[in-house]
């Protein structure tokens, strides 16, 4: 068989709590969400005989290990608050203790272009990171695509 180009995805999960600055709705309070990341990466699968990788574009552990290591470490139970709320909110308490700021308002959309930029170096050779969806809800979530 001829090996030709095609996407693997793979789906990750985790829970973030996040609240946007200056909003005039419901989301300017901290909530939280069961996100839902789906990685899809293009590659052409190795022709390797006798070889670990034959057959694969990314060893699905592989990506597993760079996502997990990269966003999921990252994000998970995690709270995310724009960095103009550092001087506004008292965040000594153990309670706050996986807070982080961003310069950047916390929405979905912004989540998921941080993401995709910061695993797009970590593919490894022959593996191109095309797509990313996140999902925030079950019936909302954005998508990038190379």
């Amino acid at each position: 068989m001829t090996p030709r180009p095609l996407r693997v995805t793979k789906r990750f999960t985790f829970e973030m709590a996040h609240a946007l600055r200056c909003h005039d709705g419901l989301c300017a309070n901290i909530h939280g969400h069961s996100y839902v990341l789906d990685v899809t990466v293009l590659g052409t699968p190795a022709v390797a005989p006798g070889e670990p990788k034959d057959g694969m574009v990314i060893d699905f552990a592989d990506l597993k290990a760079i996502v997990k290591r990269l966003v999921v470490e990252r994000y998970d139970h995690a709270l995310v608050l724009h960095e103009r709320e550092r001087e506004t909110t008292a965040f000594d308490a153990m309670l706050f203790g996986r807070t982080f700021f961003t310069p950047w308002q916390p929405t979905c959309e912004n989540v998921l272009l941080d993401i995709v930029s910061t695993i797009e170096g970590a593919m490894p050779l022959g593996a191109r990171l095309v797509a990313a969806r996140l999902q925030e809800t079950a019936t909302s979530w954005a998508e990038w695509q190379a």
